[in-house]
């Protein structure tokens, strides 16, 4: 039986956070004593951080804030471990508290093999050095050999694809060529532990779908164990043999792929077409989505839809600037895999110019040919398809029932309905 490659035990960190009041904190005025006060505060307290070695925080007032509480959960030898949780869940701080960059609060970590991660893109590259060069030096930062580093060059320039570019400067490179040379050198060290962030979102399908394999290869084949954040569904389920779902700094659940992913795609606290804003992926100064709603004949419904049933989905757009656009729609299956795309303006040729204020965009159809159960639905503004204003992931979650005696169809969320296109019709109301 594998011997366990990581070990957390009641895992801890606590972060201080500084709070500047405004001019006369709520009041409307600012008396002399409260800022001769606050000032000899700040200047004491900064003053015994000081002196007892603690990190001085700039603020009016300090907060602690507790990014990860009381983490437990062991990965054995070759396993790979899928680690999901909303944004500010405290996926990050975990990564980089197990890549040694920062230490707990309280807690330990038992890691057994040397460990290599990659948890921002160009981590350990120096801009002015070209690509060529900066193979070698991230590769020496990562522990590897000047022999070794030149064992593996081709291949690991090979894999990243930036032939063209080797002796280029790497501040000239995209984020994409930035995040595929990191990731090649990285993957090629061949660690016993490989840490992944959110990293590979920045490179094209293409070089996902490698970069999968490549992380496939090194824990099925290899036997190496492998830590990998991501909001991709379809990616922790090919991948993972457990998932840790992590929600507000503590293990909501931990164990098997399916059981995980179901607990987080559809949690307990997260009622039924309920606007969800916290997985916000992309947000943009010219307008923001402010609530959004599934309607059925004009009612907000609290219930689940009849696949025949006409409904709309409504959008309440908040814009800042004079912009044309369209909303546009993704829905996902329980597992966060995307199954079907509405789009009102790619497809239709819809699009509204508004002006600064708050509408209401309505996107009817007369019904969606989905199997009975859960789903999540994606939803952005954007700019005749090519460009997104904003865009919210799993923002409403859903339910579609199935007439036990109707006519049509049967479809499960196993088979191809993905192809089955969503035709939808928009109006705008100015609120």
């Amino acid at each position: 039986m594998p011997e366990n490659a990581i070990v957390v035990e009641n895992l801890s960190k606590k972060y201080l956070i500084g709070h500047r009041f405004a001019s006369g904190g709520y009041k409307n005025y600012t008396a002399l004593r409260d800022v001769i006060g606050r000032k000899l505060s700040n200047f004491a307290r900064k003053a015994s951080d000081v002196v007892r070695g603690r990190q001085v925080i700039q603020g009016d007032e300090v907060e602690e804030f507790w990014a990860l509480r009381d983490v437990s959960f062991e990965v054995k030898q070759g396993e790979v471990l899928g680690i999901i949780g909303r944004n500010g869940a405290g996926k990050s701080s975990l990564l980089k508290i197990l890549s040694r960059i920062t230490e707990p609060t309280d807690g330990q970590v038992l890691l057994r093999g040397r460990v290599t991660s990659l948890l921002e893109v160009g981590t350990g590259f120096h801009p002015e050095l070209t690509g060529r060069e900066n193979v070698f030096l991230n590769g020496a930062i990562l522990g590897m050999t000047q022999q070794e580093i030149r064992r593996k060059f081709d291949e690991i320039v090979a894999f990243a694809e930036v032939e063209q570019f080797l002796d280029t400067p790497v501040k000239h490179y995209s984020s994409g060529m930035y995040v595929r040379l990191a990731f090649a050198v990285a993957a090629h060290l061949e660690p016993e532990i490989l840490i992944v962030d959110e990293v590979l979102a920045v490179g094209d399908a293409d070089f996902q779908k490698k970069c999968l394999g490549k992380m496939d290869d090194v824990s099925r084949r290899a036997g190496r164990t492998v830590l990998l954040v991501s909001h991709n569904m379809a990616a922790i389920r090919s991948l993972s043999d457990k998932v840790l779902f992590l929600e507000k700094g503590r293990v909501r659940s931990f164990g098997g792929v399916e059981d995980v992913i179901s607990r987080y795609t559809q949690p307990g606290g997260s009622r039924l077409n309920s606007f969800d804003s916290t997985n916000c992926s992309q947000r943009s100064d010219e307008c923001d989505i402010r609530d959004a709603w599934i309607e059925i004949d004009g009612i907000r419904s609290s219930s689940a839809i009849d696949r025949d049933q006409k409904f709309s989905f409504v959008v309440i757009v908040m814009v800042h600037t004079r912009l044309t656009c369209s909303p546009e729609f993704v829905i996902r299956d329980a597992a966060g895999v995307p199954i079907l795309v509405a789009r009102t303006g790619a497809y239709t040729g819809f699009s509204c110019d508004l002006s600064p204020g708050t509408y209401e965009l309505k996107s009817s159809c007369d019904g969606v040919r989905l199997a009975s159960g859960a789903y999540l639905l994606d939803i952005a503004i954007a700019h005749t398809g090519k460009k997104f204003f904003a865009y919210y992931e799993s923002a409403l979650r859903f339910e579609v029932l199935d007439k036990p005696f109707g006519v049509g169809w049967y479809f499960t969320q196993s088979h191809e309905q993905a192809r089955i296109p969503l035709l939808l019709s928009t109006t705008v109301k100015q609120l």
